[in-house]
């Protein structure tokens, strides 16, 4: 069996109680060694083998699965954050369709919650934003021209964008091109949630700036919104003692 596990946005401690279980009973992990904490690999036993597919092909990292299948092996394929999210799981999980080998998928937590849980924001405040936007700039892998960012600023939701840290100064004069102020406030967070996390509050018109005066290249997500700034908003319904619900009658 394979199971595609998200290892979290980073501290060894915020990968859930399943994944870390699947770690500990693994024959064979193949993880992203790129971008995944290798102090994960401390939940993992003596005996389990490792490969790290920052140096695989996707072939190659099917083949390791499909031999380890066959010789009746547990595998993890460990993934940073959700896998779900820019994972390229799929690709993986169609050849192993193809080969008639089972797999499962176990969440985790990614890097923009990572990042909210390390700055206490909210995404989703009562008369800012009831949207998170997640999206990425184009670069190698392609974007559709509906979902550019200049389309997407256009709602004026909360929004996390995921690799495009060298790409900054393109990224403000998009955002701002879909409606954005220069003085919407931003996040720029490196490695959330590890032990050398760096996080910056700054705006659309600073992003650039920021980054480079702390030499931010890379391992960094870009939060975007009002509700990063949380100076005005309304309190939420769901607490006022006006509002009735199933649990609590109006007070």
């Amino acid at each position: 069996m394979v199971y595609f596990v998200g290892a979290g946005p980073g501290s060894i401690d915020l990968i859930t109680v399943r994944g870390m279980r699947l770690l500990q009973e693994a024959d064979i992990i193949i993880y992203a060694g790129s971008l995944v904490n290798p102090e994960l690999l401390s939940y993992a036993s003596k005996e389990c083998q490792v490969y790290n597919s920052a140096t695989m092909t996707l072939d190659e990292v099917v083949a390791v699965m499909t031999s380890a299948e066959n010789k009746d092996k547990n595998i993890v394929r460990l993934h940073t954050g959700e896998p779900s999210i820019y994972g390229a799981v799929r690709e993986q999980m169609d050849c192993l369709d193809d080969g008639k080998i089972e797999y499962e998928s176990c969440p985790g937590v990614s890097a923009c919650f990572g990042a909210a849980a390390s700055l206490n924001i909210e995404y989703t405040l009562p008369e800012v934003s009831q949207t998170l936007i997640i999206t990425r700039m184009e670069g190698k892998t392609l974007v559709p021209k509906s979902e550019s960012i200049e389309s997407l600023a256009r709602h004026g939701a909360s929004m996390a964008i995921y690799l495009s840290t060298r790409m900054l100064a393109k990224l403000s004069a998009q955002l701002e091109m879909g409606g954005y102020k220069r003085e919407t406030p931003c996040a720029l967070v490196y490695k959330a949630t590890w032990s050398e996390e760096e996080s910056y509050l700054c705006t659309v018109g600073t992003l650039e700036e920021t980054a480079r005066v702390h030499q931010i290249t890379k391992t960094a997500i870009v939060l975007i919104g009002d509700a990063i700034g949380h100076q005005k908003y309304a309190r939420s319904k769901l607490y006022d003692p006006t509002f009735e619900t199933e649990f609590r009658k109006n007070k």
